[in-house]
């Protein structure tokens, strides 16, 4: 069972110390959300009973690309991925450099986690077509695959073409969300699958069906369990190979959960106890 550290709501000043603190507790992976921008949205939230988003606008969402080459210069076996990034609401390219990018200089420690995405205003603003983002995202998928191989790509309207710097190998993508078309992106497209909440073995066991099982596939589930080295052994027997925590929800008021508010000192020591009571048992 590998263990992601999920730094969603996290103000960018922390990001560096909670990244050597996750390389030397033991954690596979750093994670953090993707969002351009805070606004009044007209588009519900599909993951709160109101529909209202659960930060507000002090809420910080640092670009995942930088925050992630700043992390990699303080570390060296940690591995980061965004949590998800929102492919279709950028160019094929801008994607394709900042991925291959970070790839290169973080000596191949990306994972490329990915979705279509929930908030139309932020397509609007970047000028992609909302209602076709999951149908390009299926065709922009492999065509990242050819790039990042550092092959020469022949694209309609475009020259023979390559980028560079290119990773000497693959980027894993992880496809996130459980609707039916996400698993079935993830199924046919991905590495590996992210689920974009947090489950119960009931609610997990008939995702886990429509998983491969006939192939290499990792399976990263936010799990509704008390922190215990046995309950994730558990998962694992069922086809689990990574769960994402913040250990120090459990331990920040409700009311500033959901911005960041906990200390920075608090995350740290919080972390430390999961890693000793659970990661270490592992």
């Amino acid at each position: 069972m590998k263990f992601w550290l999920g730094a969603s709501f996290v103000p960018a000043g922390q990001f560096l110390e909670l990244a050597r603190a996750a390389e030397r507790l033991g954690f596979d992976t750093l994670t953090l959300s993707d969002h351009f921008f805070y606004a009044d949205f007209a588009t519900p939230y599909p993951y709160s009973k109101s529909g209202r988003p659960r930060w507000n606008a002090e809420t910080h969402w640092p670009d995942s690309w930088v925050t992630i080459g700043a992390m990699a210069a303080v570390t060296s076996t940690l591995r980061f991925s965004p949590n998800v990034y929102i492919a279709p609401a950028r160019d094929l390219f801008t994607v394709a450099k900042q991925v291959s990018t970070a790839a290169v200089l973080s000596g191949e420690r990306v994972t490329f986690g990915v979705g279509v995405g929930w908030c139309k205003e932020e397509f609007q603003a970047t000028g992609q077509d909302f209602h076709t983002r999951g149908r390009r995202l299926d065709a922009m998928i492999p065509v990242l695959r050819e790039l990042w191989s550092g092959a020469p790509v022949k694209l309609e309207g475009l020259p023979e073409l390559s980028i560079s710097p290119t990773p000497s190998g693959n980027i894993p993508i992880y496809v996130g969300g459980d609707s039916e078309a996400a698993l079935t992106r993830a199924s046919r497209l991905g590495d590996g699958w992210i689920g974009n909440r947090i489950y119960t073995e009931e609610q997990l066991d008939p995702v886990l069906a429509e998983l491969p099982k006939d192939r290499p596939f990792e399976v990263i589930a936010p799990l509704a369990v008390i922190p215990d080295a046995a309950a994730y052994r558990r998962f694992a027997a069922k086809g689990v190979t990574g769960t994402m925590a913040a250990p120090w929800w459990l331990a920040t008021p409700e009311e500033k959960k959901r911005y960041g508010e906990a200390t920075l000192e608090l995350k740290i020591a919080t972390m430390e106890r999961f890693a000793e009571e659970v990661i270490a048992k592992m």
